[in-house]
């Protein structure tokens, strides 16, 4: 009986090799100046926005590529194995934009997507705050109907890609009493009155990607900008990282696949003891270490990927849940583990910023902490297992 290879599609392969290229070719040669000057780089974003791989997620009826959910995953794997801070543009544009595609209005989702698709505008998310992190029910910013407007205070923290996108999905309570059913989503755009940005955070890693509090000071839009019916913004929330943590586990494959072809190349050209070091058992265990952990997340990250693509075209996946939560991960820790061994096999070059992999090292880290801490991962998993 024939066996349907269970394997990525034909065209996932070729728009593989077409990121790669773009990647190589248009963002490494900028990753590292991103890094040191922590800009945006908006040569990087055109690049992408001409290659339309910016917001390949958004379907075709809104001007958009219409990718799936694995095809999304593959080209911010790829961007990222050149510079994370640039994979933050697919990835986030498709944070801010999965609660329209899960819950707006047919009008909202019009008007906001087609900008997106045509590159003209990013789109962030605004859900932590301050005081609100991993218990993000907590949040304080308020959202109080005035006619048919709404008015917003409050400040969102942590915000990736704030000042630099031109339109947030915004969590905020419009019913103090309700807790969790009393947070509503919104749409609000950088220009609207009353917004303004924090200071750009000093980071760790991902420092080509501003990180930004979102200010919101009487902040009046009209109440169409609701994303779905009052009350339902937290549950939009999480229905959205079901199938954004498949694209945080995308980010760390990349990562983790830039810094062990980087270590692969650098162990067979250097030598010491008269041969190279790639002869040497002890770090042939180490790389061979480094690909099984890889290749386990991405297989894990794959699934999952095909699993938020089925629950998006309205499949029930009862398990997505979990799986989001076990790819982002297993990635993510997988990433950490692989960029600190790069760096070992570098040796003392691998600690210095004339080699990419101690920048590879720095950005791994964040893909443990945001969208969902990996102690915040197992608590979801374990709930999901013990139900």
């Amino acid at each position: 009986m024939s066996f349907p290879l269970y394997a990525p599609a034909e065209e996932h392969d070729l728009l593989r090799e077409t990121v790669r290229a773009l990647a190589d070719e248009k963002i490494a040669p900028h990753a590292a100046a991103a890094d040191e000057t922590e800009e945006f780089s908006w040569d990087v974003y055109k690049a992408l926005v001409a290659s339309d791989l910016h917001a390949v997620h958004v379907p075709e009826q809104y001007g958009g590529a219409g990718a799936d959910a694995l095809a999304t995953v593959i080209v911010i794997e790829e961007v990222a194995r050149a510079c994370a801070s640039s994979s933050l543009i697919p990835a986030v544009n498709k944070l801010g934009t999965v609660p329209l595609l899960l819950s707006a209005s047919e009008e909202l989702k019009s008007r906001y997507l087609a900008p997106v698709a045509r590159g003209e505008a990013m789109f962030s998310y605004a859900l932590s705050e301050p005081e609100a992190g991993s218990d993000a029910a907590a949040m304080k910013t308020r959202a109080v109907a005035d006619g048919d407007t709404y008015v917003l205070n409050g400040t969102k923290m942590w915000i990736t890609n704030a000042g630099v996108s031109e339109y947030y999905t915004v969590m905020a309570v419009t019913d103090p009493s309700a807790g969790a059913r009393g947070i509503s989503a919104f749409v609000v755009e950088k220009s609207d009155q009353g917004v303004s940005f924090g200071p750009k955070e000093k980071k760790l890693g991902i420092k080509g990607s501003p990180t930004r509090q979102v200010i919101l000071d009487d902040v009046r839009i009209p109440a169409t900008r609701m994303i779905g019916e009052p009350g339902t913004g937290f549950k939009t929330a999480l229905a959205t990282l079901d199938h954004t943590r498949v694209t945080i586990a995308a980010q760390a494959l990349g990562i983790a696949q830039g810094a062990l072809d980087y270590a692969i190349g650098y162990v067979k050209q250097r030598k010491q003891f008269g041969r190279p070091v790639a002869d040497f058992q002890g770090l042939q265990f180490m790389i061979a270490d480094m690909a099984m952990k890889l290749e386990a997340a991405r297989q894990l990250t794959y699934h999952a990927a095909a699993k938020s693509e089925r629950a998006m075209n309205g499949e029930p996946q009862k398990d997505l849940t979990f799986l989001s939560s076990a790819a982002k991960c297993a990635a993510s820790d997988a990433a950490m583990e692989i960029t600190t061994d790069a760096v070992q096999l570098l040796g003392g070059y691998g600690y210095t910023k004339d080699f990419p992999v101690e920048r590879m090292m720095r950005d791994a880290k964040i893909t443990q902490i945001y969208e969902g801490t990996n102690q915040i991962q197992r608590m979801v998993m374990a709930r999901q297992l013990l139900k």
